[in-house]
């Protein structure tokens, strides 16, 4: 049998602590022992009092043990003092499966890394490889390195390149304006139903517009320098409905008592809500005129009306006409 140096022994036991304990399951200093046989042969021996030298060491220098006493003073040792909670890594590991553009390999393979900061008990409540495979995922390998650009380039203030585009109805990737570099000061990147955007001034208008990451081709950091406004992202998300773009305006809405919690949760408590009547309730917000907006409003039905602009109702009246007749022509 090879020796065993206390280095090697030390993180054996480092080891065994992180991956086979946590608060249901504890190791006596005879199980601990027979750990050490698995990993340096069954003819390795450690002795009761140095084995107890080293567990003090270790709570007092790395980590810290719990100790717990069983039946005749017989103690149990544990690693309970763990970075995250087990609903934590739930919370990690279904922000990593509902996230559209992170691909199936990506997703799983970040499902490995975050089971192995729980015990292989513990990481074995935390699969969930099975909604990976149903959930449409992207399948760009290049996007997280894309991300990781973007994300450099926001805390650098230097400016991007990159080609945009879309899919056609046969399945192609097929870029914008023939291709064209879309020049853009990066402000910051957003995390919007399941999508990562990058929400920056394309240089070519001077406006603040929004891209989908996924969509992005050839990122490219430029070595010029901008200078940052000051803007709200916050707001700038809350009112571009379903991430449309479009001239903003004071609309105001008569809504349905019953989608009180669903107004606050899109536009924050601090809305002036006007008790119509009964069943409704009015309130006014801004907003940008957009397609985004009239689907978002249609998809509520008859339960919140446009009241105002004149103009956001003439939409309306048009793209329900067009739906009438599509369903009785």
């Amino acid at each position: 049998m090879a020796e065993v140096n206390i280095r090697r022994r030390l993180l054996a036991l480092i080891d065994i602590f992180v991956n086979e304990t946590d608060e249901d399951h504890q190791l006596s200093l005879q199980d601990i022992k027979e750990k050490l046989k698995l990993q340096f042969g069954p003819d390795y021996h450690v002795k009761d009092s140095v084995l107890r030298e080293d567990l003090d060491a270790i709570s007092q220098t790395l980590m810290s043990l719990t100790v717990n006493n069983g039946p005749h003073g017989k103690k149990y040792y544990s690693f309970q003092e763990r970075l995250f909670e087990r609903y934590e890594l739930r919370m990690l590991i279904d922000a990593v499966v509902s996230a559209r553009f992170i691909t199936k390999k990506d997703a799983k393979r970040l499902i490995s890394k975050i089971k192995k900061l729980a015990s292989r008990h513990e990481a074995k409540k935390l699969n969930q490889n099975l909604y990976v495979e149903d959930t449409v995922k992207s399948e760009s390998d290049t996007l997280k390195y894309d991300i990781d650009q973007l994300h450099n380039a926001i805390s650098e203030n230097k400016k991007v390149l990159f080609q945009y585009g879309t899919y056609d109805v046969n399945k192609k990737f097929v870029l914008h304006r023939d291709g064209e570099w879309y020049s853009v000061k990066p402000y910051s990147l957003i995390w919007y139903n399941d999508f990562y955007y990058l929400v920056g001034e394309y240089e070519k208008l001077g406006e603040v517009r929004h891209y989908r990451v996924d969509r992005m081709r050839r990122v490219t950091v430029k070595e010029e320098t901008f200078k940052r406004p000051t803007i709200n992202i916050g707001e700038y998300v809350k009112k571009s409905f379903q991430m449309f773009t479009g001239p903003e305006e004071w609309i105001e809405l008569q809504v349905s008592n019953h989608l009180f919690n669903v107004m606050l949760d899109r536009f924050g408590l601090d809305i002036n809500i006007t008790q119509k009547n009964d069943d409704s309730f009015v309130f006014k917000t801004k907003a940008a005129m957009s397609d985004g907006l009239i689907g978002w409003l249609l998809s509520w039905g008859s339960d919140v009306k446009v009241l105002a602009p004149d103009a956001l109702i003439e939409r309306l009246k048009e793209r329900t006409e067009k739906m009438y007749h599509l369903y009785h022509s």
